[in-house]
């Protein structure tokens, strides 16, 4: 379902698909519908990969090749452009001397941080995720939005909205203690926050609106709705983000839900290379904006820890593959071809 070419994305039901592009995924379907050598076997929707020219037209959360739309604002920033400058004149060394604000590795030491792509730094993950909503406010591209999200329509609290609401760009700080402060009492995990930047994304392009002052905060809140019920194992309750939010109501909650997977159509799926881009587009605006994960040097406690995670995952990985060949179909067996016994 998280692939364009899904059979529930259809393209008279999606507005945000070209006639052009909509033709080629049609002759591209049918392509792979069927296959010679194997007989009646269907490949899964999930194996099959987008065409070159097609994945370069389709959605940065949808599929890896495509470059994720918060770092690409990010860098048409100024500010962005004189920090990079500052970091590689301290790093050259052309200031008065001093020290670093920047470990380096050497011979002797290699310093790591605690944060992977399946075990996130849960802080600066959060730190990133709200960076990269920052710098979508700061330079959208208009001020599209829909009266589900209007912040003056559907109030988080009792206070009153203020008049410039709608021309006030947030801080950063303003959006890191909002998302803080969910993921906290909701005890949501940095995964999570990845997850959200997703579906936020795909949410702007596939509706084609812009996240803005009056709007941000509805659309921050329903994309970790969301993306905790998707990722999490014990997802959070509706009623349950009412305990967090007094004001709000369980109806508003679920009308939001409601027009947020519609906006969506439906498209929850995030593949684990959209995941893997994601979550290093993170790290790398974090190295831009001198966010810089905490280093500390490898020991051989750390090596051992991590030379375990490894073979954890790597193990888990086997069994899941074993898994998925034991539930293949029988009818998957039909055409495959068996070579000849040799008798001695």
């Amino acid at each position: 379902m998280g692939n364009t070419i899904a059979c529930c994305v259809s393209p008279e039901g999606s507005p945000k698909l070209p006639r052009q592009l909509a033709d080629r995924q049609e002759n591209y379907q049918l392509s792979t519908d069927v296959s010679d050598d194997t007989g009646p076997y269907l490949q899964h929707i999930s194996d099959r990969e987008v065409p070159d020219e097609l994945a370069q037209e389709s959605h940065p959360s949808d599929h890896a090749r495509v470059s994720t739309i918060f770092l690409s604002k990010s860098q048409t920033d100024c500010e962005l452009r004189d920090k990079r400058k500052s970091n590689h004149i301290n790093h050259v060394g052309h200031t008065s001397p001093g020290p670093l604000s920047k470990k380096y590795s050497s011979c002797s030491t290699i310093f790591i941080d605690d944060s992977t792509v399946s075990q996130p730094n849960m802080k600066n993950t959060i730190k990133c995720v709200t960076l990269a909503i920052y710098y979508h406010i700061k330079n959208r591209d208009s001020d599209r939005s829909l009266d589900i999200f209007d912040e003056k329509m559907h109030p988080l609290s009792r206070e009153q909205v203020p008049d410039d609401y709608s021309r006030t760009d947030p801080e950063h700080k303003l959006i890191y203690r909002f998302v803080r402060t969910l993921f906290s009492a909701a005890q949501l995990t940095a995964e999570c926050a990845i997850v959200t930047l997703v579906y936020l994304e795909r949410l702007l392009t596939y509706a084609e609106m812009d996240i803005c002052p009056c709007n941000w905060k509805l659309i921050v809140l329903g994309a970790i709705l969301l993306a905790s019920k998707v990722w999490d194992d014990q997802a959070v309750w509706n009623v349950d983000y009412c305990q967090i939010l007094k004001d709000i109501t369980v109806e508003d909650m679920n009308e939001m839900e409601r027009h947020f997977l519609e906006l969506l159509q439906f498209n929850i799926n995030v593949p684990a290379s959209v995941y893997a881009k994601y979550y290093f587009d993170l790290r790398s605006l974090a190295d831009d904006n001198n966010l810089s994960f905490p280093l500390e040097p490898l020991g051989n406690e750390r090596a051992q820890k991590l030379e375990a995670i490894s073979r954890l995952c790597e193990d888990k990985y086997k069994d899941l593959s074993r898994a998925a060949m034991r539930s293949l179909s029988a009818d998957n067996l039909v055409g495959i071809h068996r070579s000849n016994a040799v008798l001695s």
